[in-house]
C-alpha cells in the first residue's frame, strides 16, 4: 500500500480538527474542509479553530478550505468527520469528487436511523466502493485532550490490513499511538454503543448516584454491547480493547464527554430541550443512536436493557428515577 502523503479531512468540528492535527503532526499534509468560511479562514491564517478547539495551535502542515473539490484534489485518503446521521447526505454530495481507489475513513460513531447500517456500510453503499476500501477509527479519543497533545491510543479497523497499516503510519507521533484491527463490526458497535451507555452513566451522576452505580452501568453496558456485537459477527475480544472498554470508560467518565454531560442534565430532571440548550444547541450522538441500537437489538433478538431505558428517557418521557428503579428490579440471573 502506498504511503499516505496528503490526506483530506471533511468536517471541521472538534474531532475532525483534532484528527487533522494528529495527521499533520505525523508529518503528512492535511487539507481540512469546513462548511463555514470563517472557520476555514481562522485555520489557514491563525492556525486555530476558535469555535471548536480554542487555544490549540495547528501545525503548518494543516490548511483549510470550504471548497470540497480543492480539499479532495490529489489526496491519498479521505477522512469523513461529520455526524453519523448526516454522513449519507454529505457523502452523496461529495461522491463525484472522491478520488478513485483511495481509502475512505470514518470518524463517526453511530448506527444510521432507518437503515440500521453502521457508518462503514453507509460509506460503502453511497460511495459504491468495496467494504475493504473503508476504515474506521475508534478508541478513547476525547478531542480536546488529543489536540492538547496528551498521550492516547486508538484503533484503526479495516478488513484490508495493508490499508490499516498505511493509516497507522500516518497517525503515529509522540502523543498518538494507533493499533490496527480487522474487526470493523466490533470497533463500530463499541463506538456507537458507548455513547448510549455514557448517557445512562450521566443520568446516574445527575441523580447524585455514586461510583458503585456508575461502575455497574459501565460494566453491564459493556456486556450488552458485546452481546449485540457477537450477534452481528464481531470478535468478543474487541470489546475488551481500546474500541470497546477504552472508549467506554473515557466517554462515561470525562466531563469533556458530550454524551455524559447531556445525561447529567437529564438526570437532574431537565427535559431533552433543556439538555440540548445547555449543550450549546448540540444533541449528543447517543440520543439518536439509542433508537437505532435498540431496533438493531430487537432485529437480532438481543436484550439491551440499559439502551432501552435510555431510549425511553430520551423519547418517551420516562423519568430518570423510573429508569433506575426498573434496571435494579430486573429478574435475577447469572452474570
Amino acid at each position: 500500500m502506498t504511503a499516505l502523503a496528503r490526506v483530506a479531512v471533511l468536517g471541521a468540528g472538534s474531532w475532525g480538527t483534532a484528527f487533522a492535527k494528529v495527521v499533520g503532526d505525523s508529518g503528512r499534509e492535511v487539507v481540512l474542509w469546513a462548511r463555514r468560511p470563517e472557520v476555514a479562514t481562522a485555520v489557514s491564517e491563525r492556525r486555530e479553530n476558535p469555535d471548536y478547539l480554542p487555544g490549540i495551535r495547528l501545525p503548518e502542515t494543516v490548511s483549510a478550505t470550504t471548497n470540497a473539490a480543492a480539499a479532495l484534489s490529489g489526496v491519498d485518503a479521505v477522512v469523513l468527520a461529520v455526524p453519523s446521521q448526516t454522513l449519507r447526505g454529505n457523502l452523496a454530495d461529495w461522491k463525484p469528487l472522491l478520488p478513485p481507489g483511495r481509502t475512505l475513513v470514518s470518524l463517526a460513531k453511530g448506527v444510521e436511523l432507518g437503515t440500521l447500517k453502521r457508518m462503514s456500510e453507509v460509506i460503502a453503499e453511497v460511495a459504491e466502493v468495496p467494504s475493504s476500501q473503508v476504515a474506521v477509527v475508534s478508541g478513547p479519543n476525547l478531542a480536546r485532550e488529543i489536540a492538547a497533545g496528551e498521550p492516547t491510543a486508538t484503533v484503526i479497523a479495516c478488513s484490508d490490513h495493508e490499508r490499516a497499516l498505511a493509516l497507522q503510519a500516518a497517525t503515529s507521533n509522540d502523543y498518538f499511538r494507533s493499533y490496527t484491527n480487522t474487526d470493523v463490526v466490533g470497533c463500530e458497535l463499541g463506538g456507537a454503543g458507548k455513547n448510549v451507555i455514557a448517557l445512562a452513566v450521566g443520568i446516574a451522576a445527575g441523580m447524585g448516584l455514586g461510583d458503585n452505580s456508575r461502575a455497574s452501568l459501565i460494566t453491564r453496558g459493556l456486556a450488552e454491547t458485546s452481546r449485540l456485537g457477537a450477534a452481528l459477527g464481531a470478535d468478543p475480544l474487541t470489546f475488551a480493547g481500546l474500541a470497546g472498554l477504552g472508549d467506554l470508560v473515557a466517554t462515561c467518565s470525562s466531563p469533556l464527554s458530550r454524551n455524559r454531560t447531556f445525561g447529567e442534565h437529564l438526570g437532574r430532571g431537565e427535559s431533552l430541550a433543556q439538555a440540548e440548550a445547555a449543550n450549546h444547541g448540540q444533541v449528543a450522538e447517543g440520543v439518536k443512536s439509542c433508537l437505532s441500537i435498540c431496533e438493531l437489538g430487537e432485529r437480532h433478538g438481543v436484550e439491551l436493557p440499559i439502551a432501552d431505558a435510555v431510549r425511553r428517557v430520551c423519547h418517551e418521557g420516562y423519568s430518570a428515577r423510573e429508569m433506575a428503579k426498573e434496571l435494579i428490579s430486573r429478574a435475577p440471573k447469572a452474570e
